[in-house]
């Protein structure tokens, strides 16, 4: 016998809760939340219904809802997300905010996106900047399919994918602003066994030691690659800010800032090449 949609949803908000529960449900119904309130009384089909309760049973197991459902809001854009990527987070937004500060309106200027995932930075940043050059770099093969694919679903036609080791294959380039996300967890770090980040990729989320490997390394290589006043911004841990700063200062920036996200927490260094 067929359930109502506020039966199964009452029954899978038990296990799930209800936020990931109205999102599966919708999902599986290829409807919109409000449709969900309007038709709670309705029928769901029995083959909806399984589709429904397996991925409930694996929500419970801990299963990241953006990789079963495929897609992650970011930035007011719909990305595609597989488990061969990130799932884009909202913290990440401020460094897309940040690039945006320093790219007028109308810019024509190079940006790079190192470590580019599914592309949600590099598309959102040539999204509103489309005159603007970016290229984007992974050393993925599997996530620089998808963030093309990203591009291209949000008819972004000025970023330039590449597979590239951060800046092993970009001699003789520089660029107004480099943006990076890179790994930055310590290898060991609890944190690695609860959550979404039990089924994140590993490469894209630890890096030597303490974490600060990729963080040291980018920051001593981008002045390289960086034009005359240009600026390097990256996304770090939530006690990395000092650090990070260092590693600038060491390398030749100026104007070293340190911006915390919205939980107040420093999310983002970055600084000037004088």
């Amino acid at each position: 016998m067929n359930v109502t949609l506020n039966a199964a949803l009452a029954d899978a908000t038990q296990r799930i809760g209800v936020l990931d529960a109205r999102t599966l449900l919708a999902h599986v119904l290829q409807r919109g939340a409000a449709y969900l309130i309007a038709h709670g009384d309705d029928a769901l089909a029995a083959d909806r219904h399984r589709v429904f309760d397996d991925l409930v049973g694996r929500r419970t197991a801990g299963e990241p809802v953006a990789y079963l459902t495929g897609h992650r809001e970011f930035y007011g854009l719909d990305f595609r997300v597989t488990p061969a990527v990130l799932i884009p987070r909202p913290e990440t937004e401020l460094l897309v905010e940040l690039v945006l500060e320093r790219l007028p309106a109308g810019s024509r200027e190079s940006v790079l996106d190192l470590g580019t995932g599914s592309g949600c930075v590099a598309v959102c940043v040539a999204k509103h900047r489309p005159r603007a050059r970016v290229v984007a770099v992974d050393m993925s093969r599997a996530a620089l399919a998808l963030a093309q694919e990203n591009a291209a679903a949000h008819g972004v036609n000025n970023v330039e994918f590449r597979l590239s080791n951060w800046f092993s294959r970009l001699d003789g380039e520089s660029f107004a602003v480099i943006a990076a996300n890179p790994p930055y967890i310590a290898v060991g770090d609890p944190h690695l066994t609860h959550g979404d980040l039990r089924h994140e990729p590993a490469e894209a989320l630890t890096a030597e030691a303490d974490g600060l490997a990729c963080l040291c390394a980018i920051a001593d290589a981008a002045p390289a690659h960086l034009a005359l006043g240009g600026w390097l911004l990256f996304e770090h841990g939530h006690d990395q800010a000092a650090q990070c700063r260092e590693f600038l200062s060491r390398a030749g920036f100026v104007e070293i800032f340190s911006r915390p996200d919205l939980a107040g927490i420093d999310r983002v260094t970055g600084g000037r090449l004088a």
